[in-house]
């Protein structure tokens, strides 16, 4: 008998061990390879509407869906490939006297924390708190973040590959004046609030 009990527990401990194998995170990256990937950011002053979007998206994202709280990454943005509809007001937007891309040219939001779940099927909202890096300054934030995970739903995105994808949108604003962009100027053309969305889908291929 204690033959047996010991048999069950070594079968028991590697069952455990290969469902644990089997829900491990994957790792998504949101270099996207078709460019539709983009962050879109509103200032509505009194006098002023300023909308534009950004492209240049790198980053990962460690994500299992069996243990969200254990989701970590980071979203990088290259501050050039934001733009604005009029030349001038991009020029000025990436001049030294607003986000410098020349000598700072990445904008970088880093998760650290992940908390507030709410589940529906293969959609997780979440509140995801880290540190937001503009403009040279970095400070900590929380984000409502809604995850859609679609296992075996690469090939549908970009075909001839298989894997997974993990869409991230989130809507959320920062004040410019916290990251030094020109803190109590021009409040009647330029809005001191921020709104910034995204919707962002990452790839982890099959090995």
């Amino acid at each position: 008998m204690k033959k047996i009990h010991l048999s069950l527990v070594a079968l028991t401990a590697t069952l455990i061990s290969l469902v644990s194998l089997g829900a491990s995170a994957k790792v998504y990256d949101f270099k996207d390879p078709k460019g539709v990937n983009n962050i879109r950011f509103d200032l509505d002053a009194p006098l002023e509407a300023i909308s534009g979007t950004g492209n240049g998206i790198t980053g990962t994202i460690s994500f299992d869906p069996a243990h969200p709280e254990n989701t970590t990454g980071e979203i990088i943005l290259a501050a050039e490939s934001l733009i604005v509809p009029n030349s001038t007001m991009r020029e000025h937007l990436h001049g030294a006297d607003w986000l410098n891309v020349k000598k700072k040219p990445s904008i970088v939001f880093t998760a650290a924390s992940v908390d507030h779940f709410e589940q529906d099927g293969n959609v997780l909202k979440a509140h995801v708190s880290g540190s937001l890096q503009l403009n040279g300054t970095t400070r900590e934030v929380t984000v409502p973040v809604t995850f859609t995970h679609l296992p075996g739903r690469l090939g549908d995105r970009t075909r001839g590959l298989t894997g997974d994808l993990l869409v991230v949108r989130a809507s959320f604003a920062v004040n410019r004046s916290d990251y030094g962009i020109r803190p109590g100027q021009n409040l009647d053309t330029v809005a001191e609030e921020i709104q910034i969305s995204l919707a962002l889908a990452g790839a982890a291929p099959d090995a």
